[in-house]
């Protein structure tokens, strides 16, 4: 019998032959032994369209977006289909998703410039084209690099534009190309390089200089992204897109006047541009202003009611009550059938907020779980490696490995690591010690992180991470250790001790123990119920992929203990774990603990934490500027009927 891949091999030739019928039947077959299966959604998708069997073709295209939301080509097989029903309006909207999700789908600009010159919009039309012949201009390899990377083929884009690279080493939208991939990555490093090389060759290619800054931004180095994005304003001061870049990279260096003043000078002459309203209302409640940012989220969502990022920036705040009316808009946005993948998650995330805090629990349930199993389709998360990779680490980090390298690493006793899961509390640990004198409280700092993905080196799908540490000598460590302190420097406010808080440390513990012997460790720990469901209500702003599932989440959070575990044995007394719920029975005798775990004297303001006057970037921003409370303790309880699959994951740490 064929294979799937000899299969999809003869309907695509099928296909190209103009034997449509043979392709339908091929890829029918397909879906019969997998419904889900992408690949053949799509060619019987366009088999059906050349048959004119349209609704077929629908139904087909409609398991596609659904499995695969964010796929460029079947939005632009939905665009033809418009087209082919003679439904322009739909046919542009699905286009115009193809080009967004892939900009190099020259059929889907083509197209819109064809509609939109036949509607006598000539404006659309020849920004349409030009995008096409831009298309046409490019090396054929990098418009492969550009498919393979829109379409999720990470790895396969690299290597090919490496190679495309190689004989042509100073094109720069190949290494433009190829900066994406590495942020893709998370090789951060690499792909401010090769954009800072790009710009040098191509001073005046705003598009490199936008993704220059968007890479400094990712590794933090906020200084140099606003320099470069206040060298881009100067270009054009009166330019919305350049002062929005220069808006943003001023809130990320803590000028807040100047982010306002921006964002206001762009409303001034676009008074309902939703996206500065959103992101002048994120600005707002960083800074604590939560009734100036209540009003600029509403603002958004009044000119944009399908606006789900305003809408899930209201539930967010942990705070706030929907109205009946909001409510009923937001469930009305929530049916449409065309309504954007991302506006979708934000919308059921918000719709789960809402309705939980008017105790529906059955529809919020649901609203939870549409949004996240939107986002595990688009995640493609895979439990299996990822309790792999924790296995990998109790293999390789071993007493004798700490051993062997005892007096290694930078001496350094300046960090304090806060780490374990999201939405376990180490927001609030991390405002109680960035209240003391002595204590600065930073960011969720990337650069463990960064570390870890460095030594996994580059080779296609094989990590020398982390069996590499038992190849490290202890320089390297030492220079592992000194480079971590001087990069980490610019966050800092210039007291002796510094709070790093990503929580996706813990995975790493190993490594930092190894670069930095005298860092302090504190484990931010909750209820296991109480802290993975949590987990799974919130839409996180990138990463934490295994929250978006109540199996995936359970397994990771048992994953998380088993691991914790295998570092008290390996490194006793290295980790001081912290127990969210002692922290509200107990806060002074916690804060002793803590202070006492990092060699601090105690200070009543860590006592007195939400008085603290500090930015706050978490989902916890006004959680944490509120006295101790027990309000998301328990919250789990009245979904329980739901949450089978959860406590299976868990196993006896769900009781």
């Amino acid at each position: 019998m064929a294979s799937r891949e000899e299969q999809l091999g003869s309907a695509q030739k099928a296909l190209q032959a103009g034997d449509f019928a043979r392709g339908l039947q091929i890829a029918e077959a397909l879906l019969e032994a997998d419904p889900g299966d992408a690949e053949a959604l799509y060619i019987a998708a366009v088999a059906a369209r050349y048959l004119e069997r349209f609704e077929q073709a629908d139904e087909h295209l409609s398991r596609l977006h659904a499995a695969m939301p964010e796929y460029g080509r079947a939005w632009q097989e939905a665009g033809h289909l418009a087209r082919a029903q003679g439904d322009t309006d739909r046919a542009i909207a699905a286009y115009a998703r193809a080009t967004r999700f892939n900009p190099a789908l020259d059929a889907s600009w083509r197209a819109l410039a064809e509609i939109e010159a036949a509607r006598g919009n000539g404006a659309e039309a020849q920004a349409a084209q030009a995008q096409a012949r831009r298309i046409a201009a490019l090396p054929r390899e990098l418009v492969a690099v550009t498919h393979h990377l829109h379409e999720g083929r990470i790895l396969r884009a690299e290597e090919i534009c490496r190679h495309f690279l190689r004989a042509n080493p100073r094109n720069v939208e190949g290494m433009r190309l190829l900066a994406q991939i590495g942020i893709k990555l998370g090789i951060l490093d690499d792909a401010e390089f090769l954009l800072e090389s790009a710009r040098a060759f191509e001073s005046e290619n705003v598009q490199v200089q936008l993704d220059y800054i968007d890479a400094l931004r990712r590794r933090q180095k906020f200084d140099r992204a606003r320099e470069e994005a206040e060298a881009l304003h100067a270009r054009d001061p009166d330019n919305p897109l350049f002062q929005s870049h220069l808006a943003i990279e001023s809130m990320q260096t803590g000028d807040y006047d100047r982010a306002f003043e921006l964002f206001d000078a762009i409303l001034d002459r676009l008074p309902g541009d939703v996206a500065t309203l959103t992101s002048k209302g994120h600005a707002l409640k960083t800074t604590g202003a939560q009734e100036e940012a209540l009003a600029s989220y509403r603002a958004a969502v009044a000119a944009k009611p399908d606006h789900g990022d305003a809408w899930y920036a209201l539930a967010n705040l942990k705070t706030y009550s929907f109205t009946d009316d909001e409510i009923a808009v937001m469930r009305e946005q929530a049916a449409r059938e065309d309504l954007v993948f991302m506006d979708r998650v934000h919308l059921s995330f918000a719709l789960g907020k809402a309705l939980e805090d008017r105790k529906e629990y059955g529809d919020s349930f649901g609203f939870y779980e549409t949004g996240n199993a939107l986002k595990r389709a688009q995640t493609r998360y895979s439990a299996d490696a990822m309790s792999q990779e924790f296995a990998l680490q109790k293999e390789v980090c071993t007493r004798d490995l700490f051993a062997k390298h005892e007096g290694a690493g930078d001496p350094s006793p300046d960090p304090i690591f806060i780490l374990g899961l999201p939405r376990a509390g180490s927001t609030l640990l991390e405002q109680i010690l960035a209240s003391h004198s002595q204590v600065d409280g930073t960011l969720e700092l990337p650069n463990i992180l960064a570390l870890a993905h460095r030594l996994r080196g580059r080779k296609a799908g094989q990590s020398r991470y982390p069996e590499v540490l038992h190849e490290l000598s202890d320089e390297q460590l030492s220079k592992f250790g000194r480079q971590f302190i001087e990069d980490t420097r610019v966050h800092r406010q210039g007291a002796p001790f510094f709070i790093d808080k990503m929580p996706n440390n813990f995975r790493h513990i190993g490594l930092i123990h190894l670069i930095l012997p005298n860092a302090k460790i504190i484990d931010a720990r909750r209820d296991p119920m109480d802290c993975c469901f949590s987990g799974f209500k919130q839409l996180f702003a990138e990463g934490q992929e295994f929250t978006y599932g109540l199996t995936e989440v359970g397994r990771y959070y048992a994953n998380y203990v088993d691991l914790m575990d295998h570092w008290d044995a390996v490194l006793p007394g290295k980790v001081l774990r912290v127990q969210h719920e002692d922290v509200l029975d107990d806060l002074e005798g916690q804060v002793r603990r803590m202070l006492d775990h990092c060699g601090l004297e105690f200070e009543e303001a860590c006592l007195d934490f939400h008085k603290t006057d500090r930015a706050v970037r978490t989902a916890s921003s006004e959680q944490v500027r509120q006295p101790i409370n027990r309000k998301g303790q328990g919250a789990w309880k009245p979904y329980e009927p739901w949450l089978g699959d959860l406590k299976d994951a868990l196993g006896p740490l769900a009781t």
